[in-house]
């Protein structure tokens, strides 16, 4: 099956260039010329449009289980919403329950999801329970395509680690080459701010924000850059949010140690004042860290264009506003944490392009090329060149569109973003060569979507 995508402006991380696509099966057979090719079984017109490689969210958490019930989107819901939204490739986490090992529990998230993805998937490791025989497992999913790791500095008694189980997890990553993922809040401090709130009688879903400041964002971050510095491991931060933190990392970065960060899309657009809606409204927008003042808003894009912030994903992490938020009325503590987000990051990071904060090359870049050599996946995806998996996005620069929950593919009742009219939109989405999605409506199936066992990261110094 030879499918040929003509009269589209092929947008990499270096640029764009007129130019066709021909597709032979799952993989890219070239890149040409316009008009040179003719022959092909389906032609797709991308004239007047964007054709950039497939989107790359390296951070999702579908059917995660959090304080006693699980993120609203299933493998199936979440990937499929994905596609919609230009992106042909997740990265979810493994979640290790303390007592339990890695191994199991990797063979447990295969299960959740084979057979029932849209797009292709690879998985990070969570590591909550840090001893010998975990450490003797982190070699071994490696060897299993599983070469990033989790931790956090945050959330006492389920997910934190200690600065000493940092300290031997980083040197077994070292040993390795794998890659440790921060959660990078003081824990600690934050339980004793929430504990005091509660006690002044302070339940309301703001309050997640004013217990978790951005300087504890910040003396995490820089704690968890000096333990990688004594180890010698790469450090990679996830869901940045704070000017604190991002200072860190620009320091660290200018001294060239191996350190990175990705941001979301919600601390781009969202701000603490989103917490603050009334009648229980704010819950919808707790996630950790939490939404901050729109201050920290021009520090975020500045890191985007210096490469500071190298990646965008979403931490997509969804939970009905019925049901599931509500589990925290009155107790802003008990609100399940996450936000959906994996169907609308392409298009609210090209509104970073109109806007005239980022450029198309890195837009593409940090959607979908970063990603793709972060967590050693290039040259097979985040990128439109002969040989690499044909992951393509047609996407029109000039449509327009309102987000809402109304008409978004997600398997949760509301938008964070509900109401806001933004300009671009995906026309056509191939996986693998496949058309999954093509001018809304959805021609994919679950199962489609493969297993990716990936190598390591490919920026190591």
């Amino acid at each position: 099956m030879r499918t040929l995508i003509k009269g589209g402006t092929v947008l990499s991380s270096s640029g764009a260039v007129e130019a066709d696509v021909l597709v032979d099966g799952e993989t890219i057979a070239a890149v040409t010329t316009p008009g040179m090719l003719t022959e092909a079984d389906t032609v797709l017109d991308a004239t007047g449009r964007y054709v950039l490689p497939g989107g790359i969210d390296a951070h999702t958490h579908m059917e995660m289980p959090f304080g006693g019930t699980f993120s609203a989107d299933t493998f199936e819901t979440g990937t499929r919403a994905a596609a919609f939204g230009g992106t042909t490739t997740i990265i979810d986490f493994a979640v290790q329950a303390k007592g339990t090992s890695l191994l199991s529990t990797l063979d447990k998230w295969h299960e959740k999801a084979d057979g029932d993805c849209a797009i292709d998937y690879g998985f990070h490791m969570i590591v909550s329970d840090v001893n010998d025989a975990t450490l003797k497992e982190m070699e071994s999913c490696v060897d299993a395509g599983v070469s990033s790791f989790k931790m956090f500095m945050a959330y006492p008694g389920v997910f934190y680690s200690t600065d000493g189980e940092i300290l031997r997890a980083m040197r077994k990553a070292t040993e390795t080459g794998s890659t440790i993922m921060m959660h990078a809040e003081n824990g600690i401090a934050i339980d004793q701010l929430v504990a005091q709130a509660l006690a002044e009688g302070k339940g309301d879903p703001v309050q997640h924000g004013y217990t978790r400041p951005p300087e504890l964002e910040g003396e995490a971050t820089s704690r968890a850059i000096t333990l990688a510095k004594v180890t010698g491991a790469p450090l990679y931060i996830v869901h940045l949010s704070a000017a604190q933190a991002l200072a860190a990392v620009a320091g660290a970065r200018d001294e060239g140690q191996n350190v990175f960060a990705e941001t979301c899309p919600q601390y781009l657009y969202l701000s603490i004042e989103d917490l603050a809606k009334p009648g229980f409204e704010g819950a919808k927008y707790v996630a950790s860290p939490p939404l901050r003042e729109k201050s920290h808003q021009g520090d975020l894009w500045r890191g985007l264009r210096t490469n500071d912030l190298s990646v965008v994903s979403t931490d997509h992490c969804p939970f009905c506003f019925k049901d599931q938020k509500e589990l925290g009325r009155g107790d802003f503590s008990k609100i399940p944490n996450g936000m959906p987000g994996v169907e609308h990051r392409m298009d609210l990071l090209h509104q970073g392009v109109v806007a005239g904060e980022i450029s198309l090359a890195r837009w593409v870049e940090t959607c979908s090329t970063t990603p793709a050599r972060m967590f050693g996946l290039y040259p097979r995806k985040g990128v439109i060149a002969p040989g690499s998996d044909a992951d393509i996005v047609l996407y029109d620069p000039k449509a327009e569109q309102t987000i809402s929950a109304a008409t978004h593919h997600m398997a949760v009742d509301y938008s964070a973003y509900e109401g806001l009219r933004i300009t671009g939109a995906v026309t056509t989405v191939l996986s693998r060569g496949r058309v999954v999605v093509d001018r809304g409506e959805y021609h994919g199936s679950a199962g489609h979507g493969r297993f990716l066992s990936r190598d390591l990261c490919q920026y190591l110094n």
